[in-house]
């Protein structure tokens, strides 16, 4: 007998749906994850007084509007690819850290996927060097400011000595504006692009073309310029649309990161202590 899988956490289905089936489900979903975001983002607003609490609230309405991203990057990616590939994106979809890169990196500006990769795969290293000179072995700083607000928990130092931690105090990561994921969500709504049209526009035009290494700018543009005039052809962009919309889409949607890794990447801690005494030697003008 099979097995009979129910629940949540079943966006893997994603994976084996026909092509109709699957943007039809994206198309229904997109506007329950953005008022989802949105949600967080107005209980955060109110909580004035309790900036631990309203903090991670605010990084929950970021990584919400994150997984619109991911599921776009599902839509942009070429019929041929989505067997190989949807798997990986449907697991970023569920990754804390995965939806925290993927939030951040609309920030970047990479020339082309290759250095793009690069940036994700520098993001999702377990620990770092950190420092003047790279004298302190640090946690991933997005995996670990988000758990740091939440939890009291032991943390173990690079001595092995073990310590409880109190839930930290960050402010908010607000800044004078909304995330930029939430905000991308947003113009993608008021462009039409959650629409079952609107997704099919998407689908068929990034279709076209595979981003993998030297695609970039050039060609982000031109789909992108092809996307808004299909779009419009197809009478879904939204009366709420604005050039501030067309402006976020033009320049702040990321190239597609379907082809990209966004598992952590564990260090060894032998290969981060050689090499911040390689740097620390370095500075002191030795060679080891």
């Amino acid at each position: 007998m099979a097995k009979v899988t129910f629940g949540n956490r079943q966006a893997g289905i994603l994976c084996n749906l026909p092509t109709v089936r699957r943007l039809d489900l994206i198309a229904e979903g997109l506007p329950v994850i953005l008022a989802s975001a949105e949600s967080f983002l107005s209980a955060a607003a109110n909580l004035k007084l309790a900036p631990r609490e309203a903090r991670v609230l605010e990084g929950f309405a970021e990584e919400e509007a994150a997984k619109i991203l991911i599921l776009m990057d599902l839509v942009r990616c070429p019929p041929k690819l989505v067997a190989s590939l949807s798997g990986k994106i449907v697991r970023t979809f569920y990754d804390h850290l995965g939806r925290l890169i993927y939030g951040d990196a609309q920030s970047w500006r990479p020339v082309n996927v290759a250095q793009l990769r690069e940036y994700v795969d520098n993001a999702r290293q377990a620990h770092y060097l950190d420092g003047y000179a790279g004298e302190y072995i640090v946690p991933n700083w997005s995996r670990y400011s988000r758990e740091a607000a939440m939890y009291a928990d032991i943390e173990v130092l690079e001595n092995g000595s073990a310590q409880w931690s109190e839930p930290l105090q960050f402010g908010s990561v607000r800044g004078l504006s909304d995330p930029g994921s939430l905000m991308l969500g947003r113009a993608m709504a008021a462009a039409g692009m959650f629409t079952r049209a609107g997704l099919q526009v998407v689908a068929d035009v990034w279709g076209e073309v595979e981003f993998v290494d030297t695609q970039g700018y050039n060609e982000q543009a031109k789909l992108t310029q092809t996307m808004f005039q299909q779009l419009d052809s197809a009478k879904v962009v939204t009366d709420a649309a604005t050039a501030d919309h067309v402006r976020l889409l033009r320049h702040h949607w990321q190239l597609p990161m379907y082809h990209l890794d966004f598992k952590e990447v564990a260090v060894p801690l032998e290969t981060l202590q050689a090499k911040r005494d390689a740097q620390l030697w370095a500075e002191v003008g030795y060679e080891l």
